[in-house]
């Protein structure tokens, strides 16, 4: 069999024969709620995510892995700054996510981008090394994010970038305090924990990038911040309580008669406005290093 000369070429990705590692499920699910819900999401840290990508390095004809893309939004920024020459490739395990993230490269009439369904992270491996790998909230839902870390380290090329965004969710506030608002990062915040993740994963960056044996990553701490009856903050809260209802029900955290999700976005509006809050969702934390030649 003629070997393949290009990691992009053809089917571009293999797994490893080995023992998949215990899952931990994504809280947030895949409903069509949540893939909506994702691609809204996206409008909001778009711009952080973009400001740590040009920070660490990521730039045209770079070959980049996109860790847990989910719909594909830090996959198409990526291929934007990455340009014709590059190539980025977007792996996730939810089926209904890759399906969607290949619609919207489609419709977009994108080239240099494409999405691979893997079962599980932990033992996934391209045919050849990359140029960087990438991944936005991710290592949250990871049992040992540093053992992933290292990992996904050894299949970036010896000088390549490992780039890794995840929230605080503590930091997350409004100002002056809003009840209806302290609810929902409540419930939120104690549905995640219930689920298992790691809900301040952005301070652990650091440490977790050590223990995965590399360099002192450099770091930017970031928050879309808004307020007034046009901010989209209302409805980005309200489409993540959406997501984790069935979660919160189950963990009875709140029930869909407490929450009324369908007017949720709406009366947080309402209430927001009128007391003049500002709202900060919570703070995302980036962090990238370059692999060194001994790794």
């Amino acid at each position: 069999m003629k070997q393949q000369n290009s990691l992009f070429s053809q089917r571009p990705f293999g797994i490893e024969k080995e023992p998949a590692a215990p899952r931990q499920e994504y809280v947030l699910g895949d409903a069509e709620c949540e893939l909506r819900r994702l691609a809204s999401q996206s409008r909001l840290l778009g711009d952080i995510t973009e400001e740590v990508m040009l920070r660490a390095g990521i730039k045209p004809g770079m070959s980049v892995l996109d860790c847990g893309c989910g719909v594909g939004d830090v996959s198409f920024l990526t291929a934007r700054l990455i340009g014709s020459a590059g190539h980025v490739v977007g792996i996730d395990r939810s089926v209904a996510a890759i399906d969607r993230a290949r619609e919207r490269a489609a419709e977009a009439g994108l080239r240099n981008v494409s999405f691979e369904v893997v079962d599980d992270l932990a033992v996934f491996r391209p045919r050849t090394p990359v140029d960087a790998v990438v991944g936005r909230l991710i290592l949250m839902y990871l049992q040992d994010p540093a053992a992933v870390l290292s990992h996904f380290a050894l299949q970036v090329r010896p000088g390549g970038l490992i780039v890794f965004q995840e929230l605080v969710l503590s930091m997350c506030r409004s100002e002056p305090s809003c009840g209806l608002a302290e609810r929902c990062r409540e419930w939120i915040h104690d549905t995640f924990v219930q689920a298992g993740a790691d809900v301040d994963m952005g301070w652990k960056l650091f440490a977790t990038f050590q223990r995965a044996g590399l360099p002192c990553p450099e770091m930017l701490l970031g928050s879309p911040v808004g307020g007034g009856p046009d901010s989209p903050m209302y409805k980005h809260i309200a489409e993540t309580v959406r997501s984790l209802l069935p979660m919160m029900e189950q963990y009875g955290i709140a029930t869909a008669e407490e929450v009324m999700v369908d007017n949720l976005a709406d009366r947080l509006r309402t209430e927001m406005t009128a007391a003049g809050t500002v709202c900060a969702t919570p703070c995302l934390i980036g962090a990238w290093s370059r692999k060194p030649e001994s790794y």
